[in-house]
């Protein structure tokens, strides 16, 4: 299955270190951030988990909750999870979904080309690569990031996406590149600049087509 920006987010039910979860139950009325891993007691997968396990209330303040998924069993994330919080000086307050059936990483479409065998089927003993998706309330696709099994993730770049994402739901913008929050943003092409004059104040006409405003969120 091959999924896009926008698509609903395929619907699951999983074990978790938390218990069994519906996955949109669980997203409720927040922006969710899934993001995929290799193995369990892998050192590139500690150091990402440590990370995100540092951001929780970088997270939470945007009101986005985090989980994280793997092929390993409930029973092995638990055991991992000590690691994992040593190796971060803090508790790791997201959590763990077991896919160990590689079912819903055929559903995200995690794996690697070499994944799959001549008839399509995907190999049971395939770990995933590094996928990250942000989801928004309405359960759809925001954003997805595909890094190899060898490059730990920027989780600075994924919290500054989802600023972004946040950002430009607000108002017709769009974000330049290197932006954060507070920075100046970009008028939709849609909106006129005498529309933009009237609904931000004053418009930065650089050219006809890239004007800058004063962020709606600023």
């Amino acid at each position: 299955m091959t999924l896009r920006i926008n698509d609903i987010a395929p619907n699951f039910t999983a074990d978790t270190t938390e218990g069994k979860i519906d996955f949109h139950e669980w997203i409720g009325d927040s922006y969710a951030v899934l993001f995929s891993h290799p193995a369990d007691f892998t050192p590139v997968c500690t150091t990402e988990f440590a990370a995100a396990a540092r951001l929780a209330d970088q997270f939470a303040k945007r009101n986005a909750k985090v989980i994280g998924i793997s092929v390993d069993p409930v029973e092995e994330h638990l055991k991992w999870k000590a690691d994992v919080e040593t190796y971060a000086g803090t508790d790791m307050t997201f959590p763990i979904i077991a896919d160990d059936k590689l079912e819903i990483a055929r559903l995200y479409d995690m794996l690697p080309a070499e994944a799959y065998g001549t008839d399509g089927e995907a190999r049971a003993d395939t770990a995933t690569v590094r996928t990250t998706f942000i989801i928004n309330p309405d359960k759809k696709i925001e954003l997805m990031l595909i890094y190899p099994m060898t490059v730990g993730r920027n989780f600075d770049e994924i919290l500054r996406a989802l600023d972004a994402i946040q950002n430009n739901a607000k108002a017709p913008v769009a974000t330049p590149a290197d932006w954060r929050p507070g920075e100046d943003v970009i008028v939709r092409l849609d909106v006129s600049t005498e529309d933009a004059k009237a609904r931000f104040g004053e418009v930065e006409e650089i050219f006809s087509y890239l004007r800058k405003v004063k962020s709606p969120a600023a």
